[in-house]
């Protein structure tokens, strides 16, 4: 059973403070590890695949971030132009990890059929440079929604599968609803709207520190300490536009990029939560183990499409 830091998390949000389970020790630095989910992505209204796929991997370079995750979803590498960009962020250092290959909801798919699809993405990666041994619920779902008896047979059923596959979870700890961002710039692309560049790399980057942020407190309030972070990203036309951008920001907020091998060596890895809920991360996960509740510690606009759309209204980034 995980320890818990007898204090309440809403002042820890509302102001800043932090809990060290030994008062005397120091809180290491903010360091986070840069993963990106559902690659190789179709074309989108900025960058072609091909396009985006080449424009990350030199801004990764740019930003000098050093390796950062890529999960695969294999269904993209049935043809040879989404194995060949998956091979080149391989062969550019970045390391290569599985998200299924049907990307299906675990909790609305017979359990079986879904460890069946997990398999079928192994053998596809089967031979890649820079594997990793790590597979990613797509929309986090570990199948614990539902009926509760069903759902935690399903949840620990899959959690056995990995661990016979020798799979650990690419579990995540600081998420953001950046699909979300790119979804609605595609739709005002597509309907003519105006684009202001700046205000929205802005949005972008204060939604990943702001998140960034919001988990690191809530990380220390339930474990006592400051972890390896796991940023959730996917591969899309904000992260090849603004990766830059958001590298630095992170850097000026005290944060330190570091490698995904490193974050996912923290103890908080062997850490699985008891909730059946993990859509917004390991770290949210176990803080509703330790029974904490209320706006401050899961409404943050970082995850709220209604959040995210009443920033981009309030920053004038689309208009007519």
């Amino acid at each position: 059973m995980m320890r818990l830091v007898p204090i309440f998390f809403c002042l820890l949000i509302l102001t800043g403070c932090t809990a060290s389970a030994d008062p005397t020790s120091v809180m290491p630095g903010k360091r986070i590890a840069l993963t990106y989910d559902d690659a190789p992505r179709g074309d989108g209204l900025m960058f072609d695949g091909i396009e985006r796929t080449q424009t990350m991997i030199e801004a990764w370079e740019t930003a000098k971030t050093g390796p950062v995750a890529i999960f695969a979803t294999t269904q993209g590498m049935t043809d040879d132009q989404g194995r060949a960009r998956i091979q080149s962020y391989a062969d550019a250092g970045h390391m290569i990890a599985n998200h299924s290959h049907s990307h299906n909801w675990a909790s609305r798919t017979d359990t079986e059929a879904y460890i069946a699809d997990i398999e079928q993405a192994e053998a596809i990666l089967d031979g890649l440079p820079n594997r990793r041994s790590w597979y990613r619920f797509p929309y986090l779902d570990e199948g614990g929604y539902g009926d509760e008896e069903i759902a935690l047979a399903k949840r620990n059923r899959l959690r056995e599968a990995l661990s016979d596959r020798n799979l650990m979870s690419g579990y995540v700890t600081v998420d953001t609803y950046d699909w979300h961002l790119d979804s609605l710039w595609q739709r005002a692309v597509r309907d003519g709207m105006t684009v202001d560049r700046a205000a929205l790399a802005q949005l972008y980057v204060d939604m990943v520190v702001d998140a960034a942020n919001h988990y690191d407190r809530m990380g220390q309030a339930v474990l006592g300490r400051r972890p390896a972070h796991v940023l959730l990203l996917h591969e899309n036309d904000l992260a090849a536009s603004f990766t830059v951008e958001m590298v630095t920001a992170l850097r000026a907020d005290g944060w330190t990029i570091i490698d995904p091998d490193e974050a996912f060596a923290d103890p908080i890895a062997n850490q699985l939560p008891e909730t059946r809920f993990s859509g917004a991360g390991r770290i949210a996960a176990l803080a509703r183990d330790a029974g904490l509740s209320g706006p401050e510690a899961f409404d943050h606009w970082s995850t709220s499409e209604a959040g995210i759309e009443a920033r981009l209204s309030a920053n004038g980034v689309f208009t007519n």
